[in-house]
């Protein structure tokens, strides 16, 4: 038994050189707040001594079956670590699939668009059609001034802004992403959208500043930090159908 002690102390010496301590021959007894504080300082201390883990006793915790061991303990966090990964997974499954369920309505909507027939049907299509096909409450295109072109009843189905109304709302950037936002009457004509998405359409050099608006009652549909990709290409798909139909005046695309 002494020979042990020794053993065992010589271990716990060994521990203090390595932390930067040292004994004084006036006290050579070690505390309990010494070791608490070596292990304070190398938190990994049993990452790299994993053989000592069987010959520690963790705190009794009674569930009721008596008290658990050391091995009980390490399974329970081991499968508390499984549990925390199995959700990470499901989630991440969740986000894939939604993921993948927005590209296929994107899609479908690029489709749509481009089987419009005139530009009539386009601006119908984007103001009536656009945002179910998105499963969203509202799409607008909005301009800040209408070409000459533009009959009476499809002018009806824009939403007009004022001079810089675009700048205003993007400044220098293509995509806006806002959640809880208050009001929409401008862009929506409605007071219930709250989060939306804004790019920005660029068509011919002499047309004027336009835009594309998708807004949803959740505050959460839309927010700063989601991706764009998906939303610039229907923008880009928008911009085409645009361009070819302003081109061809009353004719269909070439």
């Amino acid at each position: 038994m002494a020979d042990g002690g020794r053993e065992r102390q010589g271990g716990i010496d060994g521990m203090i050189r390595e932390s930067g301590q040292t004994t004084s021959p006036l006290d050579d007894a070690l505390t309990a707040e010494d070791v608490a504080a070596f292990l304070r300082d190398h938190p990994d201390f049993l990452v790299h001594h994993p053989e000592l883990i069987p010959h520690l006793v963790p705190p009794a915790v009674d569930r009721g079956q008596g008290v658990i061991d050391m091995q009980a303990f390490l399974l329970e966090r081991l499968r508390g670590e499984v549990g925390r990964l199995s959700d990470q997974q499901r989630e991440l499954i969740a986000t894939t699939r939604a993921n993948i369920n927005n590209q296929n309505r994107v899609h479908a909507a690029a489709l749509f668009l481009l089987d419009s027939g005139s530009l009539a049907q386009l601006i119908q299509a984007i103001g009536t059609d656009l945002a179910v096909l998105l499963d969203l409450d509202v799409a607008a295109l909005a301009v800040e001034s209408v070409p000459e072109t533009v009959t009476p009843i499809d002018r009806a189905r824009l939403r007009l802004l004022e001079s810089g109304g675009v700048a205003r709302l993007l400044g220098r950037r293509h995509v806006l992403l806002r959640s809880d936002i208050q009001g929409g009457t401008d862009l929506y004509g409605l007071e219930t959208v709250r989060s939306d998405a804004l790019v920005r359409l660029t068509l011919q050099p002499e047309a004027p500043p336009a835009l594309l608006a998708l807004g949803s009652r959740e505050p959460d549909m839309f927010h700063p930090g989601q991706a764009t990709e998906l939303l610039q290409f229907l923008a880009h798909v928008v911009e085409r159908c645009l361009r070819c139909w302003l081109v061809a005046r009353d004719g269909p695309p070439p």
